[in-house]
């Protein structure tokens, strides 16, 4: 696809991660656009990801919700005005809240939301509503590490900068498989030992793509992270390591935390009984720790996501306290952001326990929103969190509900429940850009079209604390609107029009920073109040820059708290002693389910779903399992197998993976209804949540698991879209799909024979043009049609459970204009005539390389990754691939 000539770049800021990218992006005058790293921004230096890159094709608007939607009488959605859908919001939530009261509505929102959203509706709830139940799905994903921030620093601090990783000597990542979730930032790690010699600690159940670049892997048992960043503490204490100096001046509560500690991990070898470690393993990850002063402390989503989240953060912050390596150059404990705008949310209050510009529910903050906002209704206390939300929906004691760029059907924990709830609502509002997700089939009563990547204009905030401005480059569809807009428009509907009487989204920043600055004094960590006078056209060209920016200044500050100057009541940070939490009961359930990411994809996968090159690494939901548990079970690879929990089951094929631990089983959470028969996990997972931040524990739910024997397995091949209400697959069947050049592809397994899939293709409208071969006692169905023009339209071959699989070879058929004649006679054997070049699962997604080329790289001589990427370009963008490619060559057995 090439640019106009004319066309320029815009800087903005990539949706995925909270790394915060920023992304040159080129209008190409035909919907779409050219995308690009951007060399001028801190954050990534020009580098992206395989998902950033593969941005521009994820900008189609066949999937997208162009116009509002109503539900009418006969309880289907019908196209509707943006006034009569407005009305009808505005309308509902009057009657339930003067028949009910404020706390019986509820916004839950996304750190997919730009603040200037978030901060709208955090206003129109918490201030002129009166309702505290706001939440969103960050609480999935920092919640914990909010709390422990708040509790040690008084404050929703992240104390250090990414150019800390530049300086570190000693890089511990722990419940984090960076170099997937987190690629541009991992290579940075990564070129950064080459350079200096960083050594590099990884702490995780799995043994993951990660960890295969560690000096020092560290596989700890599920859970137990406090233990050992307790039992460090104590080694610390004892070999003379601590700066006492520093806990001194600038802490409290460090003797009555360290006897704790001493109780829970009183040396290495309780420490490693504790943690399922080795003695050795310990008291090298111990030493590394003690001896090395430039040490940065990366941690995510294995250690928010648990019942003990809250605590294990602590235990990683107490350890950075205690010795004083927090806030200096190369020195702290760093919170990897799951989402792209999570601490954004943060900073309007965009949690239930939070109010706007990092205030809580204390009388006199309150009272400072108030005044500020001139709010008649303000919210005097805590809502309800996410999981307790859906519960109180449940209940009946929450009537109204607003979903706004989430999709809480899928990701919730004991999602079957959560679509029960939003069935009971009164008035269910859904504000998204897409039309087919699992959230929008629970039968919302008004469906609003919101501005997608590209469109979008306003602020986000990463994980440095670092503000950058995401531009729009594609113009709105006709009936699309952006979020602040719609909610400014029921504020006023609701008689309150004069505090929301922004626009544009410059305004709304401009009250956000205010407000922060807003009778502060240095006595709230979050201030921007220097940014609070920008001009419209100081906004537009905003440059990326971190937090606090007071009053008479436009320049942030990289690093707090090497001086002190917490955010307590005493000025001084505190100790927090991790408490032990008996584990969950399991009751005959003999696996944990642990759930995370994979590498190419992205929560539900409504934008990275539209994404041929995306697709291609993982194309089907999967369970990891240790080949030692697999056996017993007769589990072989790419098998089926249901995962069943006591909340529900999901059915996934089976990878084989020897870096699982024994007992344990990962499965991704990217999979919904809309896009597999029966793959998605979060309906499996227990609700049980950290006492503290009340984030759900999404990585040990107990868990069984058995074969899911099939009679038929295969995939179809189709360059249009199926619809599988109209023609559903016959009964019993699972299936999976994914986007592919030309079409769709679905992995396929079935209850049926070859007749069951025969007749099913006989109620399908095919070209004439068809080949059919059927095969009863071989257990054989095989058909392909093409058009006029000799396309191929439809290809379905399926066979026994054991037979070869073909999509390989035969899936890049759509994307050609005319399937040659020696194809189309032996296309139904499963092969492909001539060189057509080598296929396999993508290893690459940025430059499209598959397995096949690299195993034909090393047969050329090829003998390491440099070289491979200087053949192929291979690993040489982003660099997710590499501990993949390292794989196949000693898979190879060539030294990597």
């Amino acid at each position: 696809m090439n640019a106009l000539p004319s066309a320029p770049a815009i800087a903005t800021t990539c949706p995925y991660c909270g790394v915060g990218c920023g992304v040159k992006a080129t209008p190409d005058g035909r919907g779409g656009a050219l995308i690009a790293g951007d060399a001028t921004h801190p954050a990534n230096l020009g580098r992206l990801c395989s998902k950033g890159a593969a941005l521009g094709e994820t900008l189609e608007r066949d999937t997208r919700l162009l116009h509002p939607m109503m539900r009418g009488a006969a309880g289907g959605l019908e196209v509707a005005s943006w006034d009569a859908a407005l009305d009808r919001v505005a309308d509902g939530f009057r009657d339930i809240v003067e028949r009910h009261g404020p706390q019986a509505v509820a916004f839950y929102l996304s750190g997919q939301l730009l603040t200037e959203d978030y901060y709208a509706a955090n206003k129109l709830a918490k201030g002129f509503l009166g309702t505290a139940n706001v939440d969103t799905n960050s609480r999935l994903c920092m919640a914990s590490s909010v709390a422990g921030h708040k509790r040690a620093f008084g404050s929703d601090t992240v104390p250090g900068a990414y150019e800390d990783l530049d300086e570190a000597d000693l890089i511990i990542l722990t419940g984090s498989n960076t170099a997937w979730c987190h690629p541009v930032l991992f290579r940075r790690m990564v070129a950064v030992r080459a350079a200096r010699g960083t050594k590099l600690v990884v702490i995780d159940p799995r043994r993951t793509a990660t960890a295969e670049e560690a000096d020092l892997f560290l596989p700890i048992a599920h859970g137990t992270d406090a233990a050992l960043f307790s039992g460090l503490l104590v080694h610390l204490a004892d070999t003379g390591a601590l700066d006492p100096t520093f806990i001194e001046a600038h802490t409290e509560g460090f003797a009555a935390t360290l006897k704790e500690a001493r109780t829970l991990a009183p040396d290495i070898g309780a420490t490693a009984a504790a943690t399922g470690l080795m003695d050795h393993e310990v008291s090298s990850f111990f030493e590394m720790f003690r001896a090395t002063p430039c040490v940065v402390t990366c941690y995510s989503q294995g250690v928010n996501q648990s019942a003990v989240g809250t605590d294990k953060v602590n235990a990683v912050l107490n350890c950075h306290l205690a010795t004083g390596r927090i806030g200096k150059p190369g020195m702290g404990p760093f919170s990897l952001t799951g989402q792209p705008n999570a601490m954004g949310g943060r900073e309007v209050g965009g949690l239930a326990n939070q109010l706007a510009a990092h205030m809580g529910f204390s009388a006199p903050e309150v009272d400072l929103v108030r005044r500020f906002w001139d709010a008649p209704a303000i919210a005097a206390a805590e809502g309800h969190k996410a999981v307790q939300m859906f519960d109180a929906i449940a209940r009946g004691e929450i009537k109204a509900l607003w979903v706004m760029g989430t999709n809480p059907a899928v990701s919730l924990p004991q999602a079957r429940e959560v679509r029960a709830a939003l069935g009971k609502l009164d008035l269910f509002v859904l504000s998204e850009n897409v039309l087919g997700n699992d959230t929008a089939a629970c039968a919302p009563h008004v469906l609003l079209p919101a501005a997608a990547w590209g469109e979008k204009d306003g602020t986000v905030t990463n994980s440095e604390r670092r503000i950058s401005r995401q531009r729009p480059f594609l113009p709105l569809p006709e009936k699309v609107r952006p979020d602040w807009w719609a909610l400014a428009q029921v504020a006023a509907r609701l008689g309150h029009g004069a505090a929301f009487a922004w626009r544009s989204p410059a305004d709304i920043f401009r009250e956000h920073a205010a407000l922060s600055g807003f009778e502060n004094g240095g006595t709230r960590d979050f201030d921007i109040s220097g940014l609070a006078t920008l001009s419209d056209a100081e906004y537009e060209s905003l440059a990326p820059v971190q937090w606090p920016v007071p009053a008479g200044g436009r320049e942030g500050r990289a690093r707090l708290f090497a001086e002190g100057g917490f955010f307590t009541p005493s000025g001084r940070a505190r100790f927090v002693t991790p408490l032990p939490v008996a584990p969950a009961a399991r009751a005959g359930q003999p696996f944990l389910l642990n759930t995370g990411r994979v590498r190419d994809q992205w929560h539900t996968m409504t934008r990275t779903g539209l994404s041929p090159r995306l697709a291609g690494h993982i194309r089907a939901p999967f369970v990891a399992i240790h080949p030692k548990d697999a056996a017993p079970l007769g589990l072989e690879d790419g098998a089926l197998a249901r995962v069943m929990s006591a909340h529900g089951t999901a059915t996934l094929e089976v990878r084989i993976d020897a870096g699982q631990q024994i007992g344990t089983l990962f499965a991704p959470i990217h999979w919904s209804d809309a896009n597999a028969s029966d793959g998605a996990v979060g309906a499996l997972v227990h609700k049980r949540t950290d006492p503290h931040s009340g984030q759900p524990d999404l990585k040990a739910t107990p868990s069984t698991l058995a074969p899911a024997p099939m009679r038929s397995r295969g995939f179809l091949l189709a360059r249009s879209f199926m619809d599988l209400a109209a023609f559903p697959f016959p009964a019993g069947s699972w299936w999976a799909r994914a986007a592919l050049d030309g079409g769709f592809g679905w992995r396929l397994a079935g209850a049926g024979g070859p007749q069951d899939w025969a007749d099913w293709v006989e109620h399908l409208e095919l070209p004439e043009d068809r080949t059919e071969l059927i095969d009863l006692p071989g257990g054989q169905y095989r058909t392909a049609a093409f058009d006029a023009n000799g396309r191929l339209m439809f290809a379905l071959l399926m066979g026994p459970p054991d037979a070869p699989q073909a999509w390989d070879a035969l899936a890049g058929l759509l994307a050609e204009e005319t399937v040659s004649l020696q194809d189309r006679r032996i296309l139904l054997s499963g092969r492909r005539a001539g060189a057509q070049g080598p296929c396999g699962p993508l290893v690459c997604a940025c430059f499209g390389v598959p397995r096949g080329a690299i195993m034909e790289a090393i047969a050329a001589g090829d003998r390491d990754a440099a070289a491979i990427g200087a053949r192929l370009k291979a690993g040489t963008n982003c660099g997710s691939c590499l501990p993949e490619i390292g794989q196949i060559l000693q898979d190879a057995r060539v030294p990597a």
